[in-house]
């Protein structure tokens, strides 16, 4: 009988109780261990998704012989030093995203990641959606001629939020571009490519936190617009538009259970049913990996994680959006 895959959590938050949630449903993970600064935490989560082993410190989970990979689940400016600090004592790396700060703190990663031959992964969740796969399918075979046109948008509220809370707090790499605005730029990217130009303009909270960020990506024979804020709700409905149909990926569309057909004058409903919430599929992604020795994913490759933050740089750059601790 083949082994499990046994897994660790580092940072018990939100995330990671919905990842944990549709880990439960891989037959052949597990879920070993958690770790958090704070006993109390790790223990109350451990409780919650019955995990045998609880570590009050990152270090003596990195250390434990308990776990094979770690989901790394910490607020932005912790995953470098987090992945690494694993990475060194050989544990495979699965990473929330933005896999780090700058396109500089991913090379980084990479790095410790071909030095100890372990796998690592930004958390990308979308890229394994069997809809958005589906999608790139369909674009990629010109089933529908030429993509010319993408609009796609992430907003929410959040201002009623405390301002102590981790979404305002700067010294945490607050801002809608790194939280939120990676999922639109990630389309982009997926489904066009590196654009030649970037044009990008953002709004700020009194505290020094970008609030709004609208981008256009110009490419040599297409147009994305993209946008993200925390001042309001959007659609979320992501508009992929071709030379001879449109395809629709309904509100929320980055954790899309179906898409929308255009073409000749009519419309199709195709709906795609989620296993889980959806991070159920980065999971099998790791898995399959990890089984074949690999330490990247053809999926979501070390290059491809360098790219986005290579946008986000350039985005950041254009829009001022900086944060204290950076020198």
């Amino acid at each position: 009988m083949e082994s499990k895959i046994r897994w660790g959590v580092v940072g018990p938050g939100k995330i990671a109780r919905k990842f944990a949630s549709d880990l439960q449903l891989v037959e052949d993970a597990i879920l070993s261990g958690v770790g958090s600064r704070n006993l109390q935490r790790a223990k109350e989560f451990a409780d919650e998704f019955e995990v045998p082993h609880v570590f009050d410190s990152y270090e003596e989970l990195f250390q434990s012989p308990e776990v094979d990979v770690l989901y790394i689940a910490t607020p932005h400016n912790f995953h470098k030093d987090l992945a690494i600090m694993a990475m060194e004592h050989e544990k495979h790396i699965l990473c929330e995203k933005p896999l780090g700060i700058s396109r500089a703190e991913v090379q980084e990663m990479v790095e410790a990641s071909k030095r100890n031959n372990v796998f690592l992964m930004e958390a990308l969740w979308s890229r394994f959606n069997p809809t958005i796969q589906k999608v790139k399918q369909m674009i990629d075979d010109g089933e529908l001629g030429k993509l010319c046109y993408l609009h796609a948008d992430f907003a929410f509220y959040a201002l009623d939020r405390d301002e102590s809370s981790r979404i305002w707090n700067l010294d945490l790499a607050s801002s809608s571009l790194l939280d939120i605005g990676i999922y639109p730029i990630f389309l982009s990217y997926l489904l066009l490519g590196m654009p030649k130009k970037i044009l990008a303009t953002s709004n700020f909270h009194p505290n020094g936190t970008e609030l709004q960020t609208s981008m256009i990506f110009d490419y040599d024979e297409a147009h994305a617009v993209l946008y993200s804020g925390l001042t309001s709700r959007s659609s979320m409905i992501a508009e992929i538009s071709c030379t001879e149909g449109e395809l629709l990926l309904n509100s929320r569309w980055h954790e899309a259970d179906g898409y929308r057909l255009s073409k000749d004058g009519d419309e199709e409903e195709f709906p795609m049913p989620l296993t889980g919430i959806g991070y159920y599929y980065e999971i099998l992604e790791v898995n399959k990996c990890l089984k074949a020795k690999q330490i990247e994913s053809k999926l979501w490759s070390h290059q491809n994680s360098l790219d986005l933050l290579e946008l986000l740089d350039t985005v950041r750059e254009k829009c001022g959006i900086t944060f204290p601790f950076e020198t």
